[in-house]
């Protein structure tokens, strides 16, 4: 399975923010989408940056409640690791297992076209053994 799989449906509903919105925007975004990561666009609509719950935490907790303050841009991870629609979901597990992160966006020459989160990729994986269960036993009972 790719990642284009679970983008099905998905285009165009990345959200996103500026990096010189204070984090408190940031905050509210995240809270109101229900969401845990925001990314990060530059004036050329590229991504800067992506920010976490953990970065509004490790922000918070070196800052305390000033960092809502905060430009995003301050704040946001910069060192974004992203995928494409062609990447199988077992490499993006790997890849947020090894790089500790949650939410990986999804670009296709230099643009953002979604965002996948582990919760996505754990999800299509299971579906993906359960199909594989189900196409076990119907062989094995013919």
């Amino acid at each position: 399975m790719i990642v284009k799989n679970i983008l099905l449906g998905r285009r165009g509903n990345v959200v996103t923010i500026e990096p010189t919105a204070d984090l408190a925007a940031a905050v509210k975004l995240l809270a109101e989408r229900r969401i845990g990561a925001v990314v990060i666009l530059g004036a050329d609509h590229r991504i800067v940056g992506i920010l976490s719950e953990r970065d509004i935490v490790r922000a918070l907790a070196e800052h305390g409640s000033t960092a809502l303050n905060e430009p995003v841009g301050q704040v946001m991870t910069r060192n974004v690791k992203t995928c494409s629609e062609d990447d199988t979901i077992e490499s993006l597990m790997g890849r947020m297992t090894a790089g500790k992160f949650r939410h990986m966006p999804v670009e296709e020459q230099g643009k953002l076209v979604g965002i996948v989160s582990i919760g996505d990729v754990v999800k299509s994986r299971v579906e993906e053994i359960e199909r594989e269960a189900a196409a076990l036993r119907d062989y094995i009972q013919q």
